[in-house]
């Protein structure tokens, strides 16, 4: 499991020419990387007396993030499992028609499971964007900047595995299936944009 390794083991890995970890895992990284400073600004502010209006929002934050970064670590795994599958499809024997018929098969669905994975990277993202800008202004202001590095790490996930569902849509045997993930993936990575934008620019506005 990719996410049993040492932090040194996976750059490793990942800058070696073995195929996983590759792209999809490294934003899963990068979106749990974002929560996580989600969850690191919000306890920096919980009991704190300046902030105590502010008690239920960050415990919220904190108890939501939690999960969200939960699920990126599982996704840092599925993604690179479901990309193996995927590889594995393609040695599948394709002498007799059975065969092809067969491999055609388990080619399409592991292609399904490929996209997915990256998908719901995005959609979590989304998520954290959102809970990442309920922050600004209502948590600790001495860990402000880390709310907009949140923001960077974040985005570059939803923009990292935009680009592996997109590198599979041709290959997905349900024609409504790739036009709802290109239709609803175009417009998180707009969402994204725009939540990304409003949280850095708001977090600059702070240091002027």
């Amino acid at each position: 499991m990719l996410t049993k390794l040492s932090v040194n083991e996976f750059l490793d890995q990942l800058g070696s020419g073995a195929p996983v970890p590759g792209g999809g895992s490294a934003s899963a990284l990068a979106g749990s990387l974002g929560v996580s400073l989600i969850t690191m600004v919000a306890n920096l502010t919980v009991g704190k007396p300046q902030y105590a209006e502010c008690e239920e929002l960050n415990q919220f934050a904190i108890e939501e993030g939690n999960k969200l970064c939960q699920q990126f670590t599982g996704l840092i795994d599925r993604d690179g499992e479901a990309f193996t599958k995927l590889m594995d499809t393609y040695k599948l024997p394709r002498g007799t028609a059975e065969e092809k018929t067969t491999r055609n098969t388990a080619i399409a669905e592991a292609t399904l499971g490929a996209t997915e994975a990256p998908f719901e990277m995005m959609e979590t993202a989304l998520k954290a964007l959102y809970l990442c800008k309920s922050l600004i202004g209502k948590s600790n202001e001495n860990a402000a900047s880390d709310l907009g590095v949140s923001a960077l790490n974040l985005l570059s996930c939803i923009n990292g595995a935009w680009l592996n569902v997109l590198i599979n849509l041709g290959g997905i045997e349900s024609a409504t299936s790739a036009e709802y993930f290109k239709t609803k993936g175009q417009e998180i990575v707009d969402s994204a944009k725009k939540e990304a934008d409003y949280i850095y620019d708001s977090i600059r506005e702070v240091f002027k």
